[in-house]
């Protein structure tokens, strides 16, 4: 199936590792042109050579941290006067720690929303003028199933994403008649290092092994095994491409059937 995503110019923020890799590298295999990101520029250099390496597409890593003003603003620059445009825009971040309310101050909640909701915002704020005057753009913000059905533990996560879910859906449809679309995908859960470090906060927590933690999420989904990064992205992909145009304003969950709603 082609994509048509062949020489389309695509953001991918916080790409350096785990999903957001994954995203960058399967738009890159599709023929996109490139730009990732991630507050270490060692690592965005190092991630942007290995997609290289492996596709062979023009691919470029920069230093920005999606919570600064100031970096995003560079970056997005710099992508524009490199490309002279962006098409693709995948919105990501790290996922704010695990918690319950009580554990929880105002401090814990500002960060949360600016790691996790306004790092998107602000992204989809220098982007979209130009989608909507060329009549096409894609914006693809990375949640969690947790928009879908809150995770126990998560409280920050539930809280924040679902702000984000609410805006993304008024916004998909101010900007639907130019040919651009908002959308989400809410990975379930996935065999990263972010999932790994929330596997020792709750084994520490229940007295029990990271394996035991890892395995019992397993259990939960009815697939019985979690996702590999490459199948989050593969949802990336498709919703970027041509045969996704008129899909716009919906949460993607991939998660193996883990939601048990309808919806």
């Amino acid at each position: 199936m082609d994509f048509g995503l062949k020489d389309r110019v695509a953001l991918v923020a916080a790409a350096s590792r785990g999903i957001g890799y994954a995203a960058a590298r399967e738009l890159a295999r599709e023929g996109a042109r490139v730009f990732l990101c991630s507050r270490d520029e060692v690592q965005a250099s190092e991630a942007a050579a290995k997609i290289h390496d492996e596709t062979g597409v023009q691919i470029t890593g920069l230093r920005a941290d999606v919570t600064d003003n100031a970096d995003v603003a560079r970056f997005v620059d710099e992508v524009f006067e490199h490309a002279g445009t962006i098409d693709i825009c995948v919105t990501n971040a790290g996922g704010p720690p695990a918690t319950t309310f009580a554990d929880t101050d105002m401090e814990m909640f500002r960060h949360a929303f600016e790691q996790n909701a306004l790092s998107a915002i602000r992204l989809a704020k220098l982007v979209l003028p130009g989608m909507r005057e060329q009549k096409w753009g894609r914006i693809i913000n990375i949640t969690s199933v947790s928009v879908k059905q809150p995770i126990e533990g998560l409280l920050l996560s539930n809280t924040v994403r679902t702000g984000l879910t609410g805006w993304a859906k008024t916004v998909s449809n101010e900007v639907a008649a130019d040919g651009v679309t908002v959308n989400n995908v809410a990975p379930g859960y996935t065999l990263t290092e972010r999932q790994n470090e929330l596997a020792e906060v709750r084994a520490k927590a229940a007295g029990e092994s990271k394996q035991e933690i890892i395995d019992s999420w397993a259990l939960q989904t009815p697939m019985r095994r979690m996702a590999s990064a490459e199948e989050i992205a593969a949802a990336v992909a498709f919703l970027a491409s041509e045969r996704a145009s008129y899909i716009t304003g919906v949460t993607l969950q991939v998660d193996g059937g883990w939601v048990r709603g309808l919806f």
